[in-house]
C-alpha cells in the first residue's frame, strides 16, 4: 500500500512531462535536420555567432557608428553656391550673377575657394566692385589658420570622435559576441551534462526493471516473501520519478540551447534527444590559457578609446585658448573686353590680407580645459583600477579551473569504488547473500557518483569557459573566421 503515493506522483509527473512535449511543438522541431550526429560545441559556437540576435544587433550599432563617421566626414565637402541679383526698377539697371566653389582644407581650419562672377548694366558708385568686364571675372583664393585651428578645429576634432566611436562600437561588438558565446557555451554544457545524468537515471532504472522478473518468480516459488514485491515496486517508482525529472530538465536545457543553436534562417532548433554525446568527454570542448593580452579585452580597450576620445577634446580645448591669426590671399583677373565699369577691371589682381582676434577673458575655453583635464584624470583613475579587476578576476577564475580539475579526479575516484561495490553486492544479492535494500543503496550510490562526477566535470567545463570569456579568447569561443549573417 506505501507503493500508492509514490505511483501516483510518477504518474502526476509523468503527465506534467506530456504537457511540456506538447509546449515544445510550438517551437522547431529538432529540425535536427541540420545535423544527424552527436551535437558538438563548436557546431554551436558556429551557429551562435552567425545567427546570434544579439550578435547581428550589435553588427548592427557598428554601421551606424560608421555612418556617423561619415557625417563628420561631411564637414570637409565641397560646396557649390550660385547667386544672383537683379535691378527690375530704377535708375540703374544692373544684374550680377556668381558662382562659387569652397573646399575646406583637411589639414588646417581655413579653406580654398574658386569664383566666377559677371554682371551687365549699370550699378550704383557705391556698388562699384559689382562691375565686370564683359565675359566676367575669374578668382581664385585661400585662407589659412596660423594659430587657433591650425593643428585642431571643430570640424577635425567630430571626425576624430567618429573614428573613436567606430572602434568604441567595433569594441562592443566584441563584447557582446563574448558575452553570447559564453551563454552559448553555458548552454551546451548544461544540455549535456542533463543529458547524461538522464542516461544515469535511465541506467539505474534499467538495473531495478531487470530484477523485477527474478523477483516474481522467487515469490511465487516461495522462496521470497511478497513484500519484496512491494518495496521492488516502491524502488522502481522511485527511479522513474529520477527519471521523469532528469528527462524534464533535459527538454528544458534543449529549449536554452536553442536561443543559440539555430538553421539557416536564424530560427531556434530543439534538438533531438538522439544527438547526445556519448560521454562526457563533450563537455572537454574549450581549451584556454591563463596568459592574455589585457588590451584584447573589449571593456579595457574601450576605456582607452574614451581617454583618447577625451585627449581629443582637451587638443580642441588648447586650441581655443589661442587668438585667432589668418591670412588669406586671392588672385583675380576679368576676361573679355572692357564693360561699363572701365579698364581699372583687366589687369591682374592680387590680394593679400591678415585677420586678428582674441577674447579677452577666454573663460569658456579656461572651463573647457579644466573639466577635460579631470575627466582624463578620472578615466585614467578607472583604467588602472579596471586593469587589476581584470588581473584578479582571470587569476581568481584560473584557480577555480585547478580546484575544479582536483575535484574531478577526485569523484572520478569516488564513482570507481561506488561502481565496484554496486557491482559486488549485485552478484552477491545474486548468490542469496545480501539483501535488497542493500544492493538497491549501493547501485544509488554509485549512481549518484556518476552524476556527481558529470557536474564535477560540467564545473570545470563552465570554469574554463568564464576564462575563456575573461581573457577574451576568440579561438577558444569560435569567434574566428565565422562570417556575418547575409
Amino acid at each position: 500500500m506505501k507503493a500508492q503515493p509514490m505511483i501516483g506522483i510518477a504518474f502526476l509527473m509523468t503527465g506534467a512531462l506530456a504537457s511540456t512535449a506538447q509546449a515544445q511543438g510550438a517551437f522547431p522541431s529538432a529540425s535536427a535536420a541540420r545535423g544527424t550526429g552527436p551535437l558538438t560545441l563548436q557546431e554551436v559556437l558556429q551557429s551562435s555567432a552567425r545567427f546570434a540576435p544579439d550578435i547581428i544587433a550589435a553588427l548592427a550599432r557598428n554601421r551606424q557608428a560608421d555612418a556617423r563617421a561619415l557625417t563628420a566626414q561631411g564637414a570637409f565637402d565641397t560646396v557649390f553656391a550660385v547667386e544672383g541679383r537683379s535691378r527690375l526698377q530704377g535708375y540703374y539697371d544692373g544684374t550680377e550673377i556668381a558662382s562659387k566653389a569652397e573646399q575646406p582644407l583637411s589639414n588646417n581650419g581655413g579653406y580654398l575657394y574658386g569664383q566666377y562672377r559677371a554682371s551687365m548694366g549699370s550699378f550704383p558708385v557705391y556698388e562699384d566692385k559689382s562691375y565686370t568686364n564683359r565675359l566676367g571675372e575669374l578668382k581664385v583664393g585661400a585662407l589659412y589658420s596660423l594659430l587657433r585651428d591650425r593643428l585642431i578645429d571643430a570640424r577635425r576634432s567630430e571626425f576624430r570622435l567618429a573614428s573613436n566611436d567606430i572602434d568604441i562600437a567595433r569594441f562592443e561588438t566584441k563584447a557582446t559576441s563574448i558575452g553570447v558565446q559564453a551563454r552559448a557555451v553555458e548552454a551546451y554544457q548544461k544540455w549535456v551534462a542533463a543529458g547524461l545524468k538522464l542516461k544515469a537515471y535511465e541506467a539505474l532504472l534499467a538495473l531495478a526493471g531487470g530484477r523485477t522478473d527474478g523477483i516474481q518468480r522467487q515469490v511465487q516459488l516461495g522462496a521470497k516473501p511478497d513484500i519484496l514485491l512491494t518495496e521492488n515496486d516502491v524502488n522502481l517508482v522511485r527511479r522513474q520519478a529520477y527519471v521523469v525529472e532528469a528527462r524534464q530538465d533535459f527538454r528544458a536545457a534543449a529549449v536554452k540551447l536553442s536561443l543559440y543553436y539555430r538553421d539557416v534562417d536564424g530560427a531556434p532548433i530543439i534538438v533531438a534527444e538522439t544527438r547526445l554525446p556519448a560521454d562526457a568527454a563533450a563537455l572537454d570542448g574549450i581549451r584556454t590559457e591563463t596568459a592574455f593580452n589585457l588590451e584584447g579585452r573589449p571593456d579595457f580597450a574601450i576605456m582607452l578609446e574614451e581617454i583618447d576620445k577625451a585627449t581629443v577634446k582637451l587638443a580642441l580645448a588648447r586650441n581655443d585658448l589661442l587668438p585667432r591669426l589668418e591670412i588669406g590671399g586671392e588672385v583675380a583677373k576679368d576676361i573679355g573686353p572692357t564693360g561699363l565699369g572701365g579698364s581699372s577691371r583687366t589687369p591682374l589682381e592680387m590680394i593679400v590680407g591678415v585677420t586678428f582676434k582674441v577674447p579677452l577673458q577666454n573663460r569658456k575655453a579656461k572651463g573647457k580645459l579644466a573639466e577635460t583635464q579631470a575627466k582624463i584624470d578620472e578615466l585614467t583613475v578607472k583604467q588602472r583600477f579596471l586593469a587589476e579587476k581584470i588581473r584578479a578576476e582571470v587569476t581568481a577564475i584560473g584557480l577555480e579551473v585547478e580546484t575544479a580539475k582536483q575535484l574531478v579526479a577526485t569523484t572520478e575516484k569516488e564513482r570507481a569504488l561506488a561502481q565496484r561495490l554496486a557491482a559486488a553486492e549485485r552478484r552477491r544479492f545474486e548468490l542469496g547473500s545480501s539483501d535488497f535494500f542493500l544492493v538497491n543503496q549501493r547501485e544509488e550510490s554509485a549512481t549518484n557518483a556518476e552524476v556527481k562526477l558529470i557536474e564535477a566535470r560540467a564545473r570545470i567545463a563552465a570554469a574554463r569557459a568564464e576564462l575563456a570569456a575573461a581573457t577574451a579568447d576568440d579561438d577558444a569561443l569560435g569567434l574566428t573566421s565565422v562570417p556575418g549573417p547575409d
